[in-house]
């Protein structure tokens, strides 16, 4: 199976749990994600598992999907240990990884840019501006972060609910 097909099935967890193997023969950089503890409050599971939680929330579009793949594949390569383990940049790296992979798997020029665009900002807050400038690209932002914030911890959650809600008014008044 090829990348396109894994995170297309219906049951994208199970699709790749058992395509596993593959997946990481194709994107040998999340196995670095597979064990990485957050080692803070706001998770309750490691990268890995945040990864597949986030993808069992997402709709069936492959790009959403492989940017939720890929949103944290930089997280064990930017952290800093303390009291709280923190993850400064890390959307930044992961594009600049999720980059390096679409490229040898032979992507669309575009294409990557749009997914490494979305995945940069994947923690950036959406504005009315950036909604108004390019409806469909923010549109795909919140539902990328829709689909992070839901395999956050689940106490954590209130402000980001919040604040999803908000930008889904605003993307609903437009």
């Amino acid at each position: 199976m090829n990348i396109k097909e894994i995170l297309m099935e219906d049951d994208i967890v199970k699709s790749i749990n058992n395509n596993l193997e593959e997946l990481l023969l194709l994107i040998p950089e999340i196995k670095y994600m597979i064990g990485f503890e957050h080692k803070h409050p706001h998770h309750h599971l490691d990268v890995w598992e945040h990864t597949l939680l986030s993808l069992s929330n997402s709709p069936k579009d492959f790009e959403i999907r492989l940017c939720l793949l890929l949103h944290d594949i930089g997280k064990p390569f930017s952290y800093v240990d303390g009291p709280i383990r923190h993850f400064p940049n890390h959307p930044i790296v992961s594009a600049q990884i999720a980059s390096r992979v679409l490229h040898r798997l032979g992507a669309d020029n575009n294409f990557i840019d749009e997914v490494c665009y979305l995945i940069s900002m994947h923690d950036t807050a959406i504005t009315k501006e950036e909604i108004n400038s390019n409806y469909t690209l923010a549109y795909k932002r919140y539902k990328i972060q829709i689909c992070d914030a839901l395999a956050h911890h689940p106490l954590k959650l209130e402000k980001r609910i919040k604040y999803l809600e908000k930008i889904k008014k605003l993307l609903t008044d437009i």
